[in-house]
């Protein structure tokens, strides 16, 4: 002690506190009755929700880590889902997904983005012209949607300036089922049909700018005001309208649309260049006596005799250029 009658060292007695204050424990949580949700938009780390009948913003949980939410996935919900201005629940669990859309940004890109999950019909729209429809594009919209086990819909718009006849020959080996909608002046014709294929399902709309989708989002769902826009006369090219994805009930809770923002390129990065050739079944059959290992791009393929003798239809030249050029695209070259 010194003369003060302290102790030399202050802190002999004192105790550090223990490092782990609570029991450690290998049983997680029980979220199995807590409230499920379907995602209706994703923005800045927050995700919109439906909770029954009622819109809740959420967050994800730090346990979920590096698990993605998107929209269309169903999830287990806690805390404050109210719904109440100011309040913000806890996403702790996703549900298995059904389908899951998934693209790339390029072909060699190896990071795969998903989209969507749990939507069961992909709707590709496009126009007859105004701009120019892009069947290239779309082929790799179809191989996205059957990759992903959905059933894909051809929506055509701005009929009325040109015959859809000629554009729909490219797909009718194919079987891909098509409306024809919408007028260049942004009135909708054929809305009946195109309602009755939408009920009770999920489905995605995609398409490239310019081709009147918004249009139809805001025909189907007049409350979602959903920006359109014009196409320019220089590059033939529409503006891009909607910035993120969004799922949107159609009127008498008779299914959902998500409307997708206007798209440029479809990778397939995610895509197994083996299985393309299974998404073109007016050609597959004629793989039968391609030699082993046929990369189906080469000059012993006997894709071209199978097409030459009229056995894929009057598309099948068209459409055997389409499968070319996705699996050069799909496939890296060895050139330096």
């Amino acid at each position: 002690m010194t003369s003060r009658g302290l102790y030399t060292d202050e802190h002999a007695e004192f105790e550090r506190p223990r490092r782990r204050t609570r029991p450690r424990t290998k049983d997680h949580p029980d979220y199995s009755a807590a409230a499920i949700g379907v995602v209706i938009t994703v923005d800045r780390g927050r995700y919109r929700l439906v909770v029954e009948d009622r819109e809740v913003v959420a967050t994800k949980a730090r346990q979920l880590g590096r698990t993605g939410v998107i929209v269309g996935d169903e999830v287990r919900v806690v805390g404050d889902t109210s719904g109440d201005e100011g309040t913000l629940a806890r996403i702790v669990a996703v549900e298995e997904r059904r389908t899951v859309l998934r693209r790339t940004a390029d072909d060699d890109d190896p990071y795969e983005r998903p989209i969507v999950a749990n939507a069961d019909q992909l709707v590709i729209v496009t126009a007859l012209a105004d701009p120019e429809p892009r069947p290239r594009l779309i082929d790799r919209c179809l191989v996205a949607a059957y990759d992903a086990g959905m059933e894909p819909l051809l929506v055509l718009t701005k009929a009325d300036l040109t015959d859809p006849a000629p554009f729909l020959e490219q797909y009718a080996a194919l079987s891909v089922r098509h409306l024809v909608t919408a007028r260049h002046d942004g009135t909708t014709d054929g809305l009946d049909a195109l309602r009755e294929t939408l009920a009770g399902r999920v489905s995605v709309l995609v398409g490239h700018s310019g081709v009147g989708k918004s249009t139809l989002v805001n025909a189907l769902v007049p409350l979602a005001l959903r920006a359109t826009g014009v196409v320019n006369d220089v590059t033939g090219r529409g503006r891009h309208t909607s910035s993120s994805a969004v799922a949107l009930a159609l009127p008498d809770d008779d299914g959902w649309i998500i409307d997708t923002p206007g798209i440029r390129s479809f990778g397939l990065a995610h895509v197994d260049p083996a299985r393309i050739i299974q998404h073109f079944p007016d050609l597959e059959p004629g793989t039968a006596q391609c030699p082993r290992g046929c990369t189906h791009d080469e000059e012993e393929c006997a894709l071209d005799a199978w097409v030459d003798s009229g056995a894929a239809g009057p598309a099948g030249p068209s459409r055997l250029d389409s499968l070319r050029r996705l699996l050069r695209a799909r496939t890296p070259t060895t050139d330096d």
